[in-house]
């Protein structure tokens, strides 16, 4: 075999097409100077127990001189962070973040004071203080929301060793992405002639190769690397999981799964209620599954078929086209909207192309003060085009909440968190499928169904293991490969039908990272549904419906994300935003049947 070149190193990359992290730092030294000056300021913020709550003025000094150090302490750990994401191969920024990672548990263990202090305070106290002092007004949210946790403070001692262990139970976290984006390493796989080294990038590009033979071998051989240390993840995961048990036994939630929706006022109701939505509609999937098989001519299905477009086309799309078709989908957000877009991609906002060493996947990462990071690693598929306006969603979210919030309240929690993004995606899918050509149609419509596949279904399949494998952890039963690969084995073949296994699939859980955050997938799945319900009001054109989503955008944390979703016009505590997202899955299978 012809042997290609592997993936590139950073510094052979074009700069124009690199974040500008000198907005957080102008260098590496710096970073450190303030990394010091945070070390040193972090000691005189635990004094601030002693006077903190005696007088409305002394509160608000304290909580201003708390977010000063708190911001400095977010912009150094973004900073290590962000530079390691580059290229987790180097040793000075795994230091670096390391670092950074003390000082962020030694803050926390300085404050830890903060939820028992604040407790103390008589809610008729609390509220003279308000009228006393309003320049409390942006620390009123968190003020009262504090009293929803009365039953979960622990005393000042347990707070304080709760803290202390933070910075142990990341390690699980940390040694994962350490040896799934540092350490493993894949074998090169034969493609059209040529040794193609794997990466996780490339695998999914590969899984939709036409060759159904590449795509068997890439796939036999990425799980087969993930087979090769399926004890060493499984303990990782394992430990992650007995780390949530832990936490939400001392805090004394009924389980982790309360513990990990009880930030976000979110009843288990809603989690509960997605997954049995989603599995109602299953017969759906196993519809566009069996449709899927027929449109590409095969005798069975294979998961290395799952990523296969229905529909082939040539069309490539390069960052700046994808660019330029991004912004035409969102014109219905108006000119303002797109002038944020512009800025971020003329202003260093987005790190684009893959290379040796550097983080897997896409994120966007807000940080108050500056402007907001995009990591891609651009392919020039259609996949890409949708990943680069989901991680643009997330930018101007945070990009409209930093403008508008002050900073205690600009920071939007995890569960809005999707909205933005998915939005962008739909909107982006609706006006690609203006296309008069048929066969465009149906891919774009193929396209669609694979979002639902991968968003709505994939996301909730995650949901439903991450709830089964805690349940098991808080019975005390065993947690291995084993184990972990029947549970989810199980699943996939509820969610894909009997027909659709491969073996290998069962060590799935084995490559997903965001089953080291507990429960945060669902959001996804929500998030999913609100933003089809929310794009579906904005095409419509109807009354108020981008001013309100606007005015969502530009909420940051200022309530709690039900409440916030509610300007939007989305109510999750009932059943219509699934249900209709999912019956519109029903629609767009049946629009593509009629084509293909």
């Amino acid at each position: 075999m012809e042997q290609t070149n592997g993936l590139p190193s950073r510094k052979d990359l074009d700069s124009a097409y690199m974040w500008d992290l000198s907005v957080l730092f102008e260098s590496d030294e710096d970073c450190k100077k303030e990394l010091a000056q945070v070390f040193g300021q972090i000691p005189g913020l635990a004094g601030l127990k002693d006077t903190l709550i005696q007088s409305a003025a002394d509160l608000l000094a304290g909580l201003r001189k708390i977010d000063e150090v708190s911001e400095k302490a977010e912009r150094i750990y973004a900073y290590a962070h962000l530079k390691l994401d580059e290229d987790n191969q180097v040793d000075r920024y795994q230091g670096l973040l390391d670092q950074a990672m003390g000082m962020v548990v030694q803050l926390d263990e300085a404050l830890s004071f903060m939820r028992p202090l604040l407790l103390s305070l008589e809610p008729e106290k609390l509220e003279r203080y308000f009228k006393e002092e309003p320049a409390l007004q942006p620390y009123k949210f968190q003020l009262r929301d504090i009293q929803r946790y009365r039953a979960h403070i622990l005393s000042e001692g347990e707070e304080r060793l709760i803290a202390l262990s933070g910075d142990m139970a990341q390690s699980m976290d940390t040694a994962y992405s350490m040896l799934c984006d540092a350490d493993l390493r894949f074998e090169a796989v034969e493609v059209e002639g040529k040794a193609v080294e794997l990466s996780h990038g490339r695998f999914i590009q590969l899984m939709r190769h036409p060759d159904r033979g590449v795509r068997q071998r890439v796939f036999e051989s990425y799980y087969g690397t993930y087979d090769g240390v399926k004890n060493t993840t499984a303990s990782l995961l394992a430990g992650s999981i007995k780390k949530d048990v832990f936490y939400a036994k001392a805090k004394r939630y009924a389980s982790c799964l309360e513990q990990a929706l009880f930030d976000d006022n979110v009843p288990v109701s809603v989690y509960d209620g997605l997954i049995e939505a989603v599995r109602a509609h299953l017969p759906a999937l196993h519809r566009y599954m069996e449709l899927k098989k027929r449109a590409l001519g095969l005798p069975d299905l294979h998961m290395y078929d799952a990523y296969v477009p229905l529909v082939e086309t040539n069309a490539a799309y390069p960052y700046e086209d994808a660019f330029a078709t991004m912004a035409e989908g969102l014109a219905p957000l108006g000119e303002d909207y797109l002038e944020i877009l512009k800025e971020g991609k003329e202003e260093g906002w987005i790190d684009v192309y893959e290379n040796r060493g550097k983080t897997s996947g896409a994120f966007s990462y807000g940080i108050y003060g500056a402007h907001p990071f995009v990591l891609l690693n651009h392919n020039d598929e259609l996949d890409d085009l949708f990943t680069l306006a989901h991680e643009m969603g997330h930018a101007v979210h945070s990009y409209l909440s930093n403008k508008y919030q002050p900073y205690p309240t600009a920071s939007y929690r995890i569960f809005v968190a999707e909205v933005a993004s998915t939005v962008n995606e739909v909107l982006l899918n609706r006006h690609m499928l203006k296309t008069g050509d048929r066969k465009v149609k149906a891919y774009l419509l193929s396209y669609f169904l694979e979002q639902f596949r991968t968003t709505l279904f994939r996301q909730t399949q995650f949901a439903e293991f991450e709830k089964r494998v805690h349940a098991m952890a808080e019975a005390g039963e065993p947690l291995t490969a084993q184990s972990f690969g029947a549970v989810y084995g199980e699943i996939n073949r509820d969610y894909y039908g009997p027909a659709v296994q491969d073996p290998e699939i069962a060590l799935e859980w084995s490559r997903i990272p965001h089953f080291y955050r507990p429960f945060y997938v669902y959001q996804y799945a929500t998030g999913f549904s609100s933003a089809v319900a929310i794009a579906k009001a904005i095409l419509e054109g109807k009354p108020g419906a981008v001013e309100n989503y606007k005015a969502f955008l530009s909420s940051g944390g200022s309530d709690h994300p039900l409440n916030l979703l509610r300007i939007a016009g989305v109510d999750l505590t009932r059943p219509e935003p699934v249900d209709n997202a999912l019956k519109l899955f029903e629609e767009s299978l049946e629009e593509l049947e009629g084509l293909i």
